[in-house]
C-alpha cells in the first residue's frame, strides 16, 4: 500500500471546520488533512501556486467541498476541476448545508461524486463525517496516477 494521500478539506466556516476535523481525526485517519478557506485558494493547491507552489506533488484522496464560499464557490471549483484533465479523477464530495434542489442537481450536472447535506445535530454531523473520511480516504480506490493526465508543461 502506497504512502497516504492527503485530504482538501474547503470550508469557510470556523465552526463546521472545527467539527469536521474532530470527526476525522475521532476516526484516527492518518491522512493529512490540508484546509483552505475559500474555492481560489483550493485551486491554488490543486494548481500548486500560489501560496502552494512549492507543495508536493499529487492530487488529494478526496475534496471535502462546501458550496457556500467566498472568491470562487465550490460550484465553480467543481466546474474547473471537471473540466481539467488533471483533476477529472479527483473525488468531490460536496458537504454542504444547503438543501436546494438546484445545488443538488446542478453539482450532479458536474460530476460530484457524493453529495451530503451537514446535519444539523452534532453527532450526526460527526458521524457523517468519519464514514466519508473512511470510504473516501482509506477504503476507496482511487485510479492510478498514470489515470490522469500530466501537467500541462
Amino acid at each position: 500500500m502506497g504512502m497516504l494521500k492527503r485530504i482538501l478539506l474547503a470550508e469557510d466556516n470556523e465552526n463546521d471546520l472545527d467539527l469536521t476535523l474532530t470527526a476525522l481525526g475521532e476516526n484516527n485517519l492518518a491522512n493529512e488533512v490540508v484546509v483552505v478557506r475559500d474555492g481560489a485558494e483550493a485551486w491554488d493547491f490543486l494548481c500548486r501556486e500560489g501560496h502552494f507552489a512549492g507543495r508536493n506533488g499529487g492530487n488529494p484522496a478526496v475534496v471535502l467541498l462546501d458550496l457556500k464560499m467566498p472568491k470562487v464557490d465550490g460550484l465553480e471549483l467543481l466546474r474547473r476541476m471537471r473540466e481539467d484533465a488533471r483533476f477529472k479523477t479527483v473525488p468531490i464530495v460536496v458537504l454542504t448545508s444547503s438543501r436546494e434542489e438546484s445545488d443538488i442537481v446542478q453539482s450532479y450536472r458536474l460530476g460530484v461524486n457524493a453529495f451530503v447535506v451537514k446535519p444539523v445535530a452534532f453527532d450526526q454531523f460527526i458521524g457523517a463525517v468519519k464514514n466519508l473520511g473512511l470510504f473516501w480516504a482509506v477504503l476507496n480506490e482511487p485510479p492510478p496516477d498514470r489515470a490522469q493526465a500530466p501537467s500541462p508543461a
